[in-house]
Formats: structure tokens, C-alpha cells, sequence
């Protein structure tokens, strides 16, 4: 059996047909989504030896989900305009030709991945004003709006007040909170990359200090993050989500099969 390959070609700068065609040329099969897919039950349906998402970060965790609950193998084809996963895994993101390797002569790994309830992640999941950030870019994503930066500037200028959540019963006076997969470098002000994806834990972050330029930062295998609402806007790997509260995250320790391009001496 073949790998099958998804290919969301509203990611990054365009190419699908490009990809597509490398991807067949390697006997692998091909679906380039379309408007009104069904991207999870595609993958469900597939007869493959393994199974592969071209596309950011928002479109893999449909696929790798899919993946786990098949026992399948997964190929992260880095195809958006970040890909950050592709980064933390080693995969080149600016070669997404080279990445289709991984599907015909690929190395396996086992890496964690992420629960927010029952939605799973791979990269992380934001709480706060950058999820107010997310939810606004997808409100501007159709149509072209001068402005939309300005607005996006004036939310980070304008909220100030923290967060009315509680981490396992405590509050946390933060404007964000990120819930990561594994632990991400800490920069001035954001986060890096991550070294490890199968530390089996994950990392709780909060900016704190006058100029929020600190981080405070919890790890563990679970958290529950509450507010006084029935949800909360979230950034789920930079897609915009609505969680029902409260949000317990936990971490499912080595249950992603994922394929690499093979080492120089494979």
C-alpha cells in the first residue's frame, strides 16, 4: 500500500499542483482538498500504509489524530507559512519536495502529543489576548482589510487586565497562557523552539513582571485551566477555537508514529 498524502492548498504561497505531481512521481497517493471536505473522515477512509498532511501547522492534527487511531505512521509535508512542528521535528520547512522522502524511505519516531479535552495538539494552545489575535485574523481572513494590523496592535495596547483564569484551582494573573507539548525555549518576549517532542510532559507559560518580559512556567502530565465563563477563545496551533470550560490538557506520552527523511546514512 501506498502513503496518502492530504494537501491543503490555501497554506503558505501556493504549489499544490507542484507537490502533487513530486508526490505521485514517488507513488504516493494524492487528495488536494477542495472546499466542504471532509479532511478527518478522508483520512479514516484511506487504504494506506501510512498517512501525511501537506499544510501548516492549524491543518495537521486532523491527520495525526487519524494516524493514532489507525496505528499508522504520520508524514508532516511542511506546507504554511511558519512550520513550527516541521522545525521541532528536524524537517527542512523551506524544502517540502525533500520532506515527501519521508513517505517511500522514511526513519519513525515516537513523539507525544497534546489533549485540550478532546481536541489534540501538536505545537501548543494560547489563552488570552494572542487567541483574541487569531480569532480576528480568521474574521479578516477573506478579504483584504488595511486596518487589520492596526486593529490586532490596538488589542494588545487596550487589554491589560489579566486573565479571570485558575491553573488546578489557583488563579494566574497573566494577559496569556500557553500550554505546550513538550518545553519551548523562553526569548525575551515570546517562545522559541522546542529540543525534545517526547519528553512526555507538558509546559505550562505565563509572562508575569511589569513588562511581561518574564515567564513563569509549571510542567506536568495535566492541567485544568477554568474561568467563570462556559468557554474561552483559544489558539489551538494557531487556528482559532472555542473551548468549553473547564479545559483539561493532558499529555499522551509517545503515541504518534511520525516519519522523517532518512539520515545521510540511511
Amino acid at each position: 500500500m501506498a502513503s496518502f498524502l492530504l494537501i491543503n492548498p490555501s497554506s503558505g504561497d501556493g504549489g499544490a499542483d507542484e507537490l502533487a505531481a513530486a508526490a505521485r512521481e514517488r507513488g504516493i497517493a494524492v487528495h488536494v482538498l477542495e472546499r466542504g471536505d471532509d479532511v478527518a473522515g478522508l483520512a479514516h477512509e484511506a487504504d494506506a500504509a501510512s498517512l501525511a498532511m501537506a499544510g501548516g501547522d492549524g491543518s495537521l492534527a486532523p491527520v495525526a489524530e487519524v494516524a493514532i487511531e489507525r496505528g499508522l505512521p504520520f508524514g508532516c509535508i511542511p506546507f504554511g507559512t511558519r512550520n513550527h512542528f516541521a522545525r521541532d521535528l528536524g524537517v527542512d520547512g523551506d524544502d517540502p519536495l525533500a520532506a515527501l522522502d519521508a513517505l517511500v524511505n522514511g526513519e519513525e519516531r515516537l513523539i507525544d502529543v497534546g489533549w485540550a479535552n478532546e481536541r489534540l495538539f501538536l505545537n501548543n494552545v494560547s489563552l488570552g489576548v494572542y487567541a483574541q489575535l487569531v480569532h480576528r485574523r480568521e474574521h479578516h481572513r477573506r478579504r483584504s482589510d488595511a486596518f487589520a494590523r492596526l486593529r490586532a496592535l490596538a488589542i494588545m495596547a487596550t487589554h491589560r487586565e489579566p486573565l479571570d483564569l485558575t491553573v488546578d484551582g489557583e488563579p494566574v494573573e497573566a494577559r496569556v497562557v500557553l500550554v505546550s507539548n513538550n518545553a519551548y525555549t523562553l526569548e525575551v518576549f515570546s517562545i522559541g523552539e522546542r529540543e525534545r517532542l517526547d519528553e512526555g510532559s507538558l509546559h505550562l507559560y505565563a509572562p508575569t513582571g511589569m513588562l511581561r518580559t518574564d515567564w513563569e512556567e509549571r510542567r506536568g502530565e495535566q492541567f485544568t485551566i477554568d474561568a467563570r465563563g462556559s468557554g474561552l477563545r483559544a489558539a489551538v496551533d494557531g487556528e482559532p477555537a472555542e473551548l468549553e470550560t473547564p479545559i483539561k490538557f493532558r499529555v499522551e506520552a509517545r503515541a504518534l508514529r511520525v516519519l522523517v527523511p532518512p539520515g545521510p546514512n540511511a
